[in-house]
């Protein structure tokens, strides 16, 4: 399948702005419905990028901004419900209506972001819901629809929202309590998730498939936390909370005007985060490892951080 045009849904967020310039620096068509355009200035400027203000939950606006292309790209998820709901709405409701869209509209291609270990029997609302939308966009199969669902582990890069939430913790506290110390993650590299997607859009073989996608390394959130921490040099006192302490703990954060952590949060770390497999091969390129990446954001563009950098480019 020759696809010369892309819609991505969620493609003004995190991982959806490193797949609309991958799909860019290919002379790819890409449209980016965002309901509040200034949110994507990055992407406006490039070449053959179309941003246009549409709310991707009304069904009609949906199908007017997927019309007349070759792919749907599926990507909007939430970590935190601001009302009940909300999980239900994005995480299954939506990719409804992106595949009626997609059907009405003769859309033959979708790929779907999911999360690693979505299950109808999760212990979270945000896997369960998760699972939900795995199962809305597997119907699409039965009319034609070629899909791949990627189902991901924690995502890291220069705008994530994990370890620079680590890092910001260590600058802030003089003490740091840990909730769900040893829950496990297998990050994954921004560039390198945008990379397969793109890369699948083409693939035959990735028709309808799941795809894990996961980095090289397994880490617990305390290692994680005290990487972070001796990254920076900055000698901070971590407090491991047991699991009741660590309900706690979340029930207090859903009070903070911003929310960081949620008592499904801490649910959903019940789970490992990590594959049950490698990084699939049929992409040619092995994923990153989280040290060659992560000083050159977290330490900024210091010359070390840029060494670490040019070295682990070298071997490639």
């Amino acid at each position: 399948m020759r696809v010369r045009s892309v819609c991505v849904i969620g493609g003004a967020g995190f991982l959806g702005s490193h797949v609309v310039q991958q799909l860019a620096a290919r002379g790819i068509r890409v449209r980016v419905p965002t309901r509040r355009r200034e949110r994507a200035k990055a992407l406006i400027v490039l070449p053959t990028v179309d941003v246009v203000n549409a709310d991707v939950h009304d069904p009609l606006a949906l199908e007017r901004v997927v019309a007349g292309t070759d792919a749907v790209i599926s990507l909007a998820g939430i970590l935190h419900e601001n009302r009940a709901g909300d999980f239900a709405r994005v995480h299954t409701e939506l990719p409804r209506k992106i595949v009626d869209a997609c059907r009405e509209r003769g859309v033959r291609r979708l790929l779907h972001v999911s999360a690693l270990k979505a299950a109808h029997d999760a212990p979270s609302e945000y896997l369960r819901s998760k699972a939900d939308g795995e199962q809305q966009v597997r119907v699409a199969q039965a009319s034609g629809i070629r899909t791949t669902i990627f189902r991901l582990s924690v995502i890291f890069g220069r705008e994530d929202r994990f370890l620079n939430l680590f890092a910001r913790m260590a600058h802030a506290l003089p003490v740091i309590a840990l909730a769900s110390p040893k829950a496990r993650f297998q990050p994954v590299y921004v560039e390198d998730v945008a990379r397969a997607m793109v890369e699948s859009l083409e693939m035959s073989h990735t028709y309808d498939q799941n795809l894990d996608l996961c980095g090289p390394t397994i880490y617990t959130l305390q290692e994680l936390v005290e990487y972070v921490c001796g990254l920076l040099r900055m000698e901070r006192p971590i407090l491991p909370l047991n699991d009741d302490m660590s309900h706690l703990l979340a029930w207090m954060m859903e009070w903070l005007p911003v929310k960081v952590m949620s008592r499904d949060n801490y649910n959903s770390m019940k789970v490992d985060s990590v594959c049950d497999c490698a990084f699939p091969e049929m992409f040619g390129f092995r994923p990153s490892p989280l040290e060659a990446i992560v000083p050159l954001y977290l330490l900024d563009n210091t010359p070390r951080a840029r060494y670490r950098w040019f070295r682990f480019r070298a071997r490639h």
